[in-house]
């Protein structure tokens, strides 16, 4: 009895690996069938990652060059403040120096008509 089970033990071993090795065989065959089409697919996902990095690209320019678009308009609106500012300070120093040379024009006609006075009540005096 025991070496009919030894026979029966050896045949299941047996059938086993052929069994792995048939499964093993068919694996590799389907492999090899399936190649093609994996290679086709892997083509196809390259494809895919290609074009997804060319639009993230784009999007990245397109950002890119509205940044510098913003910050060219906010260059422009800062330098238009700027010159509006400076505009408004040289009008008020402007203003400020006319003021400044009318008085001291004042001050010399009236220091001309002071000193006439003065040269006329000498005169007057004098004459006397």
């Amino acid at each position: 009895m025991k070496n009919t089970r030894n026979s029966d033990l050896s045949d299941r071993r047996r059938t086993a690996a052929e069994a792995t090795a048939a499964r093993l065989q068919a694996f590799r065959a389907a492999k090899e069938a399936a190649e093609p089409t994996q290679l086709a697919r892997q083509a196809e996902r390259q494809a895919v990652a290609t074009a997804r990095a060319e639009r993230r690209a784009a999007r990245e320019r397109g950002k890119t060059e509205e940044r510098e678009r913003a910050q060219a308009e906010a260059a422009d609106r800062e330098a238009a403040i700027s010159a509006a500012a400076r505009a408004g300070t040289d009008a008020r120093d402007a203003v400020h120096r006319n003021r400044i040379s009318r008085v001291i024009e004042d001050e010399a006609a009236r220091k001309a008509q002071r000193d006439l006075r003065y040269a006329n009540r000498k005169a007057r005096r004098g004459a006397r």
